[in-house]
């Protein structure tokens, strides 16, 4: 039986997204455009709502939440992949691997039930408008809010801390621009099935348990928009609404794609597009 290497560094090397062509180089100042402008809208939100009284409200303040975890999933792959591309470094240290690996799980997991809370704030607004000063108390926002953090530094921290427990072979090539959990786990010199499984696990519990939440909440919505007379209305519940599902749509079809599916469907390639994406 052969005997694994290991390496002499600790470091891993990210094989990026981008390669040094025209082409490539195009590809990467619209990715870089669009995570800039993408850091900047949401900051500029961050802002507005803080500053102006008429927007403390509690779907604001979700709403200022959404932002806050965009602007900190920017920050956390966007300039180390960008530093990357334009002096050529390839290495990321083992303790820089799980930050990143903690903070997009973090921001991750946590986004997936602020949207589950989001839609619920919307089924209360929709449906009961004139009870929502009571049923969506500040209270019971901020609690939701903490829940949404608190569910994704947990997932975060487990996972990046089971993934740099793992011994590495010589080969610590991550065919990614970032530190992901699965990507590192495929470099393990270990027997990692049982990590998997329960990975995998853990995985669909956080994209279904909200998603079922957010379909839960706009059947109801969909129902009382059908019992609605007035055109003006359904009008204005859908605009209210309709944001928020292409947020939802966006953010779910891409994390089903990487996460749920069976292994032996999973290509690293169509991962990094569509994590970019």
């Amino acid at each position: 039986m052969k005997v694994p290497s290991f390496s002499t560094t600790s470091d891993f090397i990210l094989l990026r997204l981008f390669k040094h062509t025209g082409p490539h180089l195009f590809l990467f100042m619209v990715v870089l455009t669009m995570a800039m402008a993408s850091f900047m809208g949401n900051a500029i939100m961050l802002l507005l709502i803080y500053w102006d009284p008429r927007l403390h409200t509690p779907m604001y303040f979700l709403l200022s939440q959404l932002s806050l975890m965009d602007v900190m999933l920017v920050a956390t792959i966007v300039p180390k992949m960008a530093a990357d591309y334009l002096t050529g470094k390839k290495s990321i240290s083992p303790a820089g691997c799980g930050l990143q690996i903690f903070f997009y799980l973090t921001v991750g997991g946590g986004e997936c039930f602020l949207l589950a809370a989001m839609s619920s704030d919307r089924y209360v607004a929709v449906c009961h408008p004139l009870r929502y000063p009571v049923l969506m108390s500040w209270q019971l926002c901020l609690r939701m809010t903490l829940g949404s953090w608190f569910l994704g530094a947990a997932d975060g921290l487990m996972q990046a801390a089971a993934t740099l427990s793992l011994p590495f072979c010589s080969t610590r090539e991550i065919n990614h621009f970032f530190c992901e959990a699965p990507m590192l786990v495929r470099l393990a010199c270990a027997d990692t099935s049982v990590f998997e499984n329960v990975m995998y696990i853990c995985c669909v519990l956080m994209l279904l348990v909200p998603f079922s939440l957010i379909l839960t909440s706009y059947s109801f919505i969909l129902f009382a928009l059908l019992q609605m007379h007035s055109r003006e209305a359904r009008k204005k519940a859908f605009a209210t609404c309709s944001s928020h599902l292409a947020v939802v749509g966006l953010f779910y079809g891409a994390s089903i794609f990487i996460y749920m599916r069976p292994k032996s469907y999973r290509s690293a390639s169509h991962d990094k597009v569509v994590s970019a994406f």
